[in-house]
């Protein structure tokens, strides 16, 4: 764990800081433990868009059509490609609820979302964080769209106070 997350997390930086923290340290530590290879998704990006849609809550069952602490309906899940925990199969009952409410699972779900759907939704020239939080609320053929203010604001905080911590204007 790099020195700033652990400032972080030791240092009481605010709950945000701490748990977009927690959840990149547990994404980093998903990649490297299954020997995956990084998404698209940075994972700070991936706890920015998670407590901008959830607040990061890792108790989220289903409500809805929607489950899981990034609020992952069935058919996004169907388009990143089904991933599931170990040892599950894809088809079987209950794998789309399994995976979306684990969170290395619901995390992998978002990257292969994204290495479908990645695109320059705001056309600055760029495929960035920014673009995949949009493609995350808006799907993937609607992210030029406008987000909701709840979500982009919480989005934004999010980014400002990570971008601070690592030294950035």
């Amino acid at each position: 764990m790099g020195s700033e997350m652990k400032r972080v997390m030791a240092g009481g930086s605010g709950r945000l800081l701490v748990l977009v923290a927690a959840t990149a340290v547990a994404c980093a530590c998903l990649g490297l433990a299954k020997g995956q290879e990084q998404g698209p998704v940075s994972e700070l990006c991936l706890g920015c868009i998670c407590e901008a849609v959830s607040n990061c809550n890792r108790s989220l069952g289903c409500n809805g059509d929607v489950c899981g602490l990034f609020r992952i309906t069935w058919a996004y899940w169907a388009d990143a490609g089904k991933p599931v925990i170990a040892q599950d199969n894809p088809d079987a009952d209950g794998a789309y609820v399994r995976c979306v409410t684990e969170p290395f699972c619901a995390a992998s779900t978002v990257q292969g979302y994204m290495r479908r759907f990645g695109k320059d939704c705001n056309g600055d020239g760029t495929v960035n964080c920014f673009d995949y939080a949009a493609i995350h609320r808006l799907g993937g053929y609607g992210c030029t769209g406008a987000l909701e203010y709840n979500y982009q604001n919480k989005f934004m905080n999010c980014q400002r106070q990570v971008q601070q911590l690592a030294g950035g204007k």
